[in-house]
């Protein structure tokens, strides 16, 4: 259905967050061309059925090998826990077997096991990743010792999209789900933001385990995924040179969003600290 042939990398999300993946990815690659494609109109995906995921998902998907893509990242935690596996096992050998998906839950589970001492994790992300128990399942694929304990956290996506990182009401709601995950295991010395909007809130995360009794004694290690996830595709292409040789390295980046692009580029500044230039585009 599509032939192969040079083009950017897509990075699809469902609204902003993917922007901290896109951001360290271009750090690391900055050769490449980019497309970033944000659902904004039909975001938040966090509470949305796994058949409702998949179909929006795959319409981003098959949007972006429309325009060009040979790889395609599912910059979203949401998005990779209900609709990778049914694209990569379902859709691509059918539609576009020499183009590949990948997404952000599986290189984070990789390394896991290199950083938490006392095996004991904890996973703050959208009820939708949560539910989905993806975290847990790749996790055991690697380190089938490690005990892994998620907390959703629902609204701190709309607090980051309202420009409130920084405010006393996200101070409440992160205090309220740390508080909540600690104490349901208390050995847990590593936390992954397993949602691509909330290393934004890393101060105000990181002001709370400063205070925790002990935290001198024993830091507490927090995980955004973007270096992660940028790291693992590094080390991706090369081991494909045949992918990577596909890949258009000019070093330009275009974003495409389905709601208005002006709300899209001014919501963006957030996410990347420089202003952009957005188009809108349809999906379904």
């Amino acid at each position: 259905m599509f032939d192969l042939t040079q083009g950017p990398i897509g990075v699809f999300d469902s609204g902003y967050g993917g922007l901290t993946i896109l951001h360290e990815i271009r750090a690391l690659l900055p050769q490449y061309d980019y497309i970033y494609l944000g659902d904004n109109a039909r975001s938040p995906y966090g509470n949305r059925s796994f058949e409702v995921v998949y179909k929006f998902t795959r319409e981003a998907v098959i949007k972006l090998f429309e325009l060009g893509c040979p790889l395609v990242i599912i910059g979203c935690n949401t998005a990779s826990a209900k609709a990778l596996r049914s694209i990569q096992m379902i859709d691509l050998p059918s539609i576009a077997p020499d183009r590949r998906v990948l997404g952000v839950i599986r290189p984070t589970a990789e390394i896991i096991g290199n950083i938490t001492r006392t095996r004991h994790i904890g996973i703050l992300a959208t009820e939708g990743t949560v539910n989905s128990g993806s975290y847990e399942m790749e996790i055991a694929k690697f380190f089938p010792d490690i005990k892994v304990t998620s907390e959703a956290c629902p609204l701190w996506a709309a607090i980051i999209e309202a420009g409130e990182a920084d405010s006393d009401g996200a101070a409440y709601f992160v205090r309220k789900r740390l508080d909540e995950l600690l104490s349901r295991d208390k050995a847990i010395d590593t936390i992954l933001l397993g949602c691509t909007h909330y290393p934004l809130l890393m101060r105000q995360i990181s002001r709370y385990l400063a205070f925790l009794p002990g935290a001198k004694e024993r830091p507490m290690s927090v995980l955004p995924q973007g270096k992660i996830v940028a790291l693992a595709l590094k080390d991706y292409l090369s081991r494909h040179t045949e992918m990577e040789g596909c890949l258009k390295k000019g070093g330009a980046c275009r974003y495409l969003t389905t709601e208005s692009a002006a709300r899209f580029a001014s919501c963006a500044r957030t996410f990347l600290s420089e202003d952009i230039s957005a188009e809108h585009i349809a999906l379904g």
